[in-house]
């Protein structure tokens, strides 16, 4: 891929001028995307926090990597790299599971904390072309998100690297090596273990100084300029905090919408996420698409917005479990219900296989969309989310009222979409994956309220859809 030439930009790195975004239908119609984190920090199988934990003495990382692969002084993260083979990844098939799974969208991590791009990086030579799998990581996967049809993302949490990876510049303090520098006080690893400096904060460089700002934005611009994401996220706010006040994270932004306009003639189609958390970096409404990790929010929101989570570790960690896939589709059901899109982790090995539970629960998941998807796909949100073991999404003259559990009685009363609730007359109602026809009443009782008498059998599990037309 090349660069394109830039021959007009209609955004500006200002917050008056990015108050023009506004997210694109693709994403709120899209509801369920998935992501992975997948890099060097594979190889221990014990979560994507090793680069840093590692140099952290006592640490059960730091101890896992002294017994396994020796002391950090002698062998330290970058010699992890070359161990990172992906030996057996397969982005065709892992896109079609993802795609049966339900997914509009793929957002891969493209470059996590420990500052090893995934992509043929202009602008820094630790890169999986270079080193590692020597492959363009994120070239392929696009390669294969788009060829099934799904929108394109990238996650990028480089922002934070300048202090969440400073701790390779320790040394024990204590036992055989008190003293001994860690492998990152080498000079001649200095462009991938960065400058000595002070700031070890795991949430946001305190004040980044401004080679390491310029930097960051040559690397997002070239993976921008290179791939084209539809979907960025930024795990935090917009860079930098402290003096930059996110000057430098304003910049890419225009820089990734303009290049939208670009590549989709004209259209806006890139989405970018971004949290609101003060401590990780610049926050404003109505600039971009707000994303909250492993969170969701208690009411609907006006505007379109995010939940990252997973199915369990971010990272591959041997041992863990997973959660049950009830509890997902719960919490996708959920979040939509309130204008929201989940975004889905799934943690593959070092070698890119997925674990046989992993790949059950994408199964899973998939046979619940192919019957409930018309509840969830190009939905908003109805006059209310709901609440209890209910949830309501409305697309065109349709509510869909989701069922978050069985009820135990044949008769299911809904009072908010009775005729005493001024909601309109009900022309028909049906159960999404059931064949027969549903005996139902709008005025059923005194109160107005819509009845339902549902099947004996169950279609399906976890939670079920009923689909109630409106008259026009």
């Amino acid at each position: 891929m090349t660069e394109q030439p830039r021959s007009h930009d209609n955004f500006h790195p200002t917050i008056t001028s990015l108050l023009d975004y506004q997210c694109p239908k693709w994403f709120r119609d899209a509801k369920l995307g998935i992501y992975l984190h997948w890099g060097a920090y594979s190889v221990p199988e014990i979560g994507e926090w090793y680069p840093r934990l590692m140099y952290q003495e006592g640490h059960p990382h730091y101890l896992h990597h002294c017994k396994t692969y020796g002391h950090p002084s002698k062998f330290g993260y970058k010699d992890l790299i070359p161990l990172w083979r992906a030996e057996h990844w397969d982005p065709d098939r892992l896109v079609d599971l993802f795609k049966k799974a339900g997914a509009k969208y793929f957002t891969p991590c493209a470059v996590h904390h420990d500052n090893f791009d995934l992509w043929n990086s202009r602008h820094h030579r630790w890169n999986s072309v270079n080193m590692g799998p020597r492959k363009d990581i994120v070239g392929l996967w696009r390669q294969a998100t788009l060829a099934a049809g799904l929108r394109f993302g990238v996650t990028t949490h480089l922002e934070r690297t300048w202090s969440w990876f400073a701790t390779n510049k320790g040394a024990d303090i204590s036992g055989p090596f008190k003293g001994v520098p860690y492998d990152g006080n080498d000079p001649a690893f200095r462009d991938f273990y960065l400058e000595p400096h002070e700031d070890i904060d795991l949430r946001h460089p305190r004040n980044a100084p401004p080679q390491w700002r310029e930097h960051w934005s040559k690397r997002i611009k070239d993976l921008i300029d290179n791939y084209h994401p539809d979907h960025l996220y930024f795990d935090g706010g917009v860079p930098f905090a402290g003096g930059d006040n996110g000057q430098t994270g304003l910049d890419v932004l225009s820089h990734l919408y303009n290049d939208s306009l670009l590549t989709h003639d004209g259209s806006q189609e890139a989405v970018m996420c971004v949290k609101d958390l003060p401590d990780h970096g610049l926050y404003a409404e109505g600039i971009c698409t707000l994303d909250l990790e492993r969170e969701r929010l208690e009411q609907p929101r006006l505007l379109p917005w995010q939940t990252d989570t997973s199915i369990g570790p971010w990272g591959y960690t041997v041992g863990e479990s997973y959660r049950p896939v009830g509890e997902i589709i719960h919490e996708l059901v959920d979040i939509v219900s309130k204008n929201g899109n989940l975004l889905l982790n799934v943690p593959p090995k070092a070698d890119c296989t997925l674990d046989e539970a992993t790949e059950a629960i994408l199964a899973d998941l998939g046979r619940w969309m192919a019957v409930n998807g018309d509840a969830i796909y190009g939905t908003r949100p109805w006059i209310t989310s709901g609440s209890g073991t209910r949830r309501f999404t409305r697309k065109g003259n349709d509510v869909y009222a989701i069922l978050l559990e069985w009820p135990q009685r044949p008769t299911l009363s809904i009072p908010e979409l009775g005729s005493h609730h001024g909601v309109g007359r009900i022309a028909e109602v049906s159960l999404l994956g059931h064949k027969g026809e549903l005996r139902w009443a709008q005025d059923g009782s005194d109160t107005g309220e819509l009845r339902v008498v549902l099947p004996d059998q169950r279609p399906g599990e976890h939670a079920w859809a009923l689909r109630v037309h409106f008259h026009s």
